[in-house]
């Protein structure tokens, strides 16, 4: 549905994009993330027809984005990172007015405007003026828009930016349950949100895909370490002499004391390679240890993103990240 090829755009001389690739299939909900200034929202603005590129390619469904511009954007419902709305306007009246200017039939504006509330969970405030609105119901009204001509791509740049936890959560779940009837390329800082949202995660970095994948996959290609939480009890005068002896255990790459509590106490175990519940756990059988608890905490997709930013991983091939 989206497939971009050595797509570069400069401001000024400097590279915001750089011979930038990737393809996003039909049904996929795919995550675009990267630090500030790396490049996302000039690239999300490029897709939608908004800023012409330097050179390269952009396929919106089949349309090129740069010759067939009408019809592409057609296809596009956009949501920008700071939603221009009509504060003047009622919740309705400026979906239709949209629903009018994105070619809607006006026949089928009506139809197409109440489906976008109802999705939206707008129905309740249709009449009510945008401009008295919280920040969150804003943004659902700015998601509607993108939605009422039903697109086949949504393209979202920060689509949660400003909200509190509890419409973080509402716009999380509206996401997911657009995802069976779009496409979608969502931006954002939110990693949670976006592992939980995302099928597929792209990481851009200084204007280049610097990997591609599920955050499953990113995490086996980040070679970040499993890390290793082991709770027992000390059978030896105090925990630090516990902490010595996990120390010196050859598949243990370093340990520490996160606390205690009576005779408990828990250490933080990173591996030297593998899991190392088993060895642990024989260990502990030998040393008379007694074991209350032994569980393994994968990297979160916070720590694999700035690991790939800061440049510690093999950059992906591009047959890797023109996936199709």
């Amino acid at each position: 549905m989206i497939s971009v090829k050595g797509l570069t755009k400069s401001y000024g001389g400097t590279d915001a994009v750089r011979d930038l690739s990737f393809s996003v299939d039909r049904g996929e909900v795919v995550g675009f993330l990267g630090p500030n200034g790396a490049g996302k929202s000039t690239t999300m603005k490029i897709l939608c027809g908004y800023l012409p590129a330097d050179a390269g390619e952009v396929s919106i469904a089949g349309f090129d984005i740069f010759s067939q511009s009408l019809k592409a954007r057609s296809r596009i419902g956009y949501l920008p990172e700071n939603v221009p709305l009509y504060p003047e306007m009622r919740v309705g009246e400026y979906l239709a007015y949209r629903a009018a200017l994105k070619g809607v039939r006006s026949r089928r504006i009506p139809e197409k405007v109440e489906d976008a509330l109802q999705l939206c969970n707008l129905s309740h405030v249709q009449k009510q003026i945008i401009g008295t609105l919280s920040k969150g119901y804003r943004q659902r009204v700015g998601l509607a828009d993108a939605l009422v001509n039903e697109p086949d791509i949504l393209i979202l740049d920060e689509p949660t930016i400003g909200l509190d936890p509890s419409q973080i959560r509402e716009v999380r779940s509206l996401i997911k349950g657009l995802a069976t009837r779009h496409t979608i390329l969502l931006s954002s800082h939110i990693l949670s949100e976006v592992e939980m949202t995302c099928s597929r995660v792209l990481i851009l970095n200084k204007g280049r895909i610097v990997a591609t994948g599920t955050p499953a996959e990113l995490r086996e290609r980040s070679g970040l370490p499993l890390s290793g939480e082991v709770r027992l009890e000390a059978q030896v005068p105090d925990a630090a002499a516990v902490l010595r002896e996990l120390q010196e255990l050859p598949f243990v790459a370093s340990a520490s004391l996160l606390g205690s509590t009576g005779e408990w106490s828990t250490y933080a175990i990173i591996p030297s390679a593998g899991d190392p519940r088993s060895a642990l756990f024989e260990e502990a059988v030998r040393r008379g240890w007694k074991l209350r608890e032994l569980s393994t905490r994968e990297s979160s997709l916070e720590e694999v993103f700035t690991s790939f930013v800061n440049g510690k991983t093999i950059t992906p091939t591009q047959q890797e990240v023109r996936r199709s």
